[in-house]
C-alpha cells in the first residue's frame, strides 16, 4: 500500500507500524526523515541494544539479512532491521521467499536513495502487499518555495519572499541542503521570527545583494555594470560563491532559458505552468527571451561546458578564480 510521510511517521509514533516498508525514489530528505522516525519511535530507548540492527545495500549479505529479520527481538514486542543504502543490492531473490510471508514481530525498512526501485521486480510487489510503499519525489522548483514555508511554519517560523528567492537560488532544489541551513537560523532565531534576507546574509553567509540570484538577474537584463560589481565582492569575499558553484547555476538558466523559447508559453503565468518555475524565476526568463536568442544560448551553454573544465583546472590558464568568471560572463553577455 501507499503512504505519505505523515501517515508512516504516525504509526511509528503509535507503535503499530507494518512489518516491511520501501522508501524509495531521487528526494533522500523524505527518507532520511522517515528513517529517523523510525529509530526514534518503533523501539523504547531500552529495546535499541539487542533490537535495533542497521545495515547497508553495498555490505550486506543477503543471507545474513534473512537470518537477522527471522529472529525474534529479545525482551520486547519487536525488533527494528533498517538497510540503508539499498539501491546497492544486486539481487533481491534470497529474500523474494521473506517478502511474501514476513515475520509479524520484525520491522523491515529498506531504504533505496537517489533513484525510484523497479515496480516490475518481484520484492517490489511483494512489499507492495504486505507492506508500505513510500515514492519521495524531488519537488519542482516552483515547489520548493512553498516547502519552505510549511516546513518554517511547523517549527513556529516565519519567511519573506525575497529571503526564500536566495535559499532556492544558492541551494537548488535539495531539501537535505535547505533543511540544514534553516536548522542553523532556527538556533540563533526566535521561534516567531520572520525570517528575511538579512538573517541569511548574516547567519548564512548569503549576501542579499551581491549572490548568484542577482548575477543571473543582471544576466537576464545583460546589465553588466551590476555584474562586474558581484563578481568584485565575490573576489573580496572567496567563500560567499566560488566559480564551481556559479557555473552549474548559470547552466539551470540558461537550460530554462532554452526550454522557454521552444516551449508555447507567452506570459509569467504560461512559463510557470509549462516549466514548473517559481514567479521570479519565470519573470527573470520572460525578460532574458528578448536579449538572448536560441543560438546565443546554445553558444553559452558550450561556453559553460568549456569553463566548468576550466575551473577545474583543465587548460586553465594563467589568472585568478574571480578572472576566470569575470571572462566567463563577459562572454556570456556578449
Amino acid at each position: 500500500m501507499q503512504k505519505s510521510v505523515k501517515e508512516i511517521i504516525k504509526q511509528f509514533k503509535d507503535k503499530t507500524p507494518e512489518p516491511l516498508y520501501l522508501l524509495h525514489g531521487d528526494e533522500s530528505f523524505y527518507i532520511d526523515e522517515i528513517v529517523d522516525a523510525a529509530q526514534k519511535y518503533i523501539l523504547d530507548e531500552s529495546e535499541k541494544d539487542f533490537n535495533l540492527t542497521v545495515l547497508y545495500g553495498k555490505d550486506v549479505d543477503m543471507r545474513q539479512l534473512q537470518e537477522q529479520v527471522k529472529q525474534y527481538p529479545m525482551m520486547a514486542e519487536r525488533q527494528l532491521v533498517i538497510l540503508k543504502e539499498a539501491q546497492d543490492v544486486k539481487s533481491w531473490s534470497e529474500m523474494e521467499k521473506y517478502l511474501d510471508n514476513p515475520v509479524p514481530s520484525t520491522v523491515l525498512i529498506i531504504a533505496h536513495k537517489h533513484k525510484k526501485a523497479d515496480s516490475r521486480k518481484k520484492f517490489f510487489k511483494s512489499i507492495k502487499k504486505n507492506g508500505v510503499i513510500f515514492e519521495s519525489k524531488k519537488l519542482y522548483e516552483n515547489q520548493v518555495d512553498g516547502w519552505i514555508i510549511n516546513y518554517l511554519k511547523e517549527k513556529g517560523y516565519a519567511i519573506n519572499q525575497k529571503a526564500t528567492m536566495l535559499l532556492v537560488e544558492f541551494l537548488g532544489t535539495n531539501l537535505g541542503k535547505i533543511a540544514k541551513e534553516l536548522e542553523k537560523l532556527m538556533i540563533v532565531l526566535e521561534k516567531g521570527t520572520q525570517i528575511s534576507e538579512v538573517h541569511i546574509e548574516e547567519n548564512i553567509g548569503i549576501s542579499k545583494d551581491y549572490n548568484a540570484f542577482e548575477l543571473t538577474n543582471a544576466m537576464a537584463s545583460r546589465d553588466i555594470l551590476k555584474a562586474n560589481k558581484i563578481i568584485n565582492y565575490f573576489e573580496q569575499n572567496p567563500k560567499a560563491a566560488h566559480i564551481t558553484q556559479l557555473v552549474p547555476l548559470l547552466f539551470g538558466f540558461h537550460e530554462r532559458l532554452m526550454k522557454a523559447h521552444f516551449s508555447n508559453a507567452q506570459d509569467i503565468n504560461g512559463l510557470m505552468s509549462a516549466l514548473k518555475m517559481s514567479y521570479p524565476a519565470a519573470k527573470e526568463v520572460l525578460q532574458a527571451k528578448k536579449i538572448y536568442n536560441p543560438k546565443k544560448i546554445a553558444r553559452n551553454i558550450a561556453t559553460l561546458q568549456e569553463y566548468d573544465l576550466k575551473s577545474k583546472g583543465i587548460d586553465r590558464g594563467p589568472g585568478t578564480d574571480a578572472d576566470l568568471l569575470r571572462e566567463l560572463i563577459y562572454l556570456l553577455m556578449h
